[in-house]
């Protein structure tokens, strides 16, 4: 009997054993390449959605919890952001009585040094690239009083004693504090709690 080429083909000849090996080869690259094209649209779409360090709307009491602190009675105007990718930034900002800033500042932190303008940087609150109110028109002052505290040991300014530090949203490594004076009755206080 005589056979032809398509007989031997059509029975798993040398073709057809050959065949499947070969789309497999290169299939593979193909695939690889469709799957790395998936995880890069997902990534995209993902950071679309929540950018990784960009900032959030945030809770207040949140954020100052994150700092072993709380909202001071008479605050107002309170504007809170998150960021979090490789470390945890709450920032709160808000307006307060400018005659309750040190007592709210000495509760809050009963073992730091005492607030001043040493630590203080140009314009930190109210900035425009703060998240917080913006300055009342014609307010130029400086920061007119500043904390920068370490909560961990062995931290050269380390804030000591802590009292919220007990509440479960605690987790700051850091604080600053910075606060501008609007006037002889408000203050405009910069909060910001972080992790190194």
């Amino acid at each position: 009997m005589v056979r032809g080429p398509g007989a031997a083909a059509g029975r798993g000849g040398a073709r057809g054993r050959l065949w499947w090996p070969l789309a497999a080869v290169l299939a593979a690259p193909v695939a690889a390449a469709l799957a790395a094209l998936g995880v890069l649209a997902a990534a995209a779409a993902g950071e679309a959605r929540d950018e990784p360090g960009g900032p959030r709307q945030a809770d207040c009491a949140e954020a100052l919890a994150f700092g072993g602190a709380r909202l001071p009675a008479g605050a107002h105007d309170a504007r809170c952001t998150v960021r979090t990718w490789l470390d945890t930034e709450y920032e709160a900002v808000f307006r307060m009585p400018r005659r309750d800033v040190r007592g709210w500042l000495r509760a809050t932190y009963p073992d730091a040094p005492e607030s001043g303008t040493a630590s203080c940087v140009p314009d930190s609150a109210g900035s425009p690239g703060s998240a917080g109110p913006s300055r009342s028109a014609g307010s130029a002052d400086p920061a007119g009083l500043c904390l920068d505290l370490g909560l961990t040991e062995g931290d050269g300014n380390r804030a000591g004693r802590v009292p919220g530090s007990a509440d479960p949203g605690f987790g700051a490594t850091a604080v600053q504090v910075a606060v501008v004076y609007e006037g002889p009755d408000q203050a405009l206080v910069t909060f910001t709690a972080f992790t190194v």
